[in-house]
């Protein structure tokens, strides 16, 4: 039983990142590069990991193994998000067929500052 789960999820991983692999190279622009990578490889990597700490059944690999997949699970998304963050500041266009803009307008590239969509307009004030 033991050694169908490390096949199955060590296979699921593997899996998982090859799709990634193939989403690099197939998605259109760089924002949905990076989303698809951070997803599916992360997603990938836990498997794997997850297949090992069974594999060696050892409390100190599987204990090492969780820490592994929590600092993944906790720093992929940031790491992406700042890089498409950085990527948007630089001008980096995006997909011609994208349906909408979410900072469309909301960026000064001189000041560097994002304005909020909450911030009163001045015929709201009084």
């Amino acid at each position: 039983m033991n050694e169908i789960s490390i096949y199955l999820l060590s296979t699921t991983g593997a899996l998982f990142i090859f799709l990634a692999a193939i989403g690099v190279v197939k998605m259109p622009d760089l924002y949905l590069r990076i989303s698809v990578t951070t997803k599916a490889a992360t997603l990938g990597i836990g498997l794997i990991l997850v297949a090992a700490a069974i594999y060696f059944g050892d409390t100190a690999i599987t204990s090492r193994v969780l820490a592994i997949i929590l600092f993944m699970l906790l720093t992929a998304p940031v790491g992406a998000h700042m890089i498409g963050r950085a990527s948007y500041f630089t001008g980096v266009k995006l997909w011609t067929d994208s349906k909408y803009d979410d900072l469309e307008g909301k960026y000064d590239p001189r000041s560097h500052k994002l304005a909020s969509e909450d911030k009163p307009k001045q015929s709201d004030k009084k």
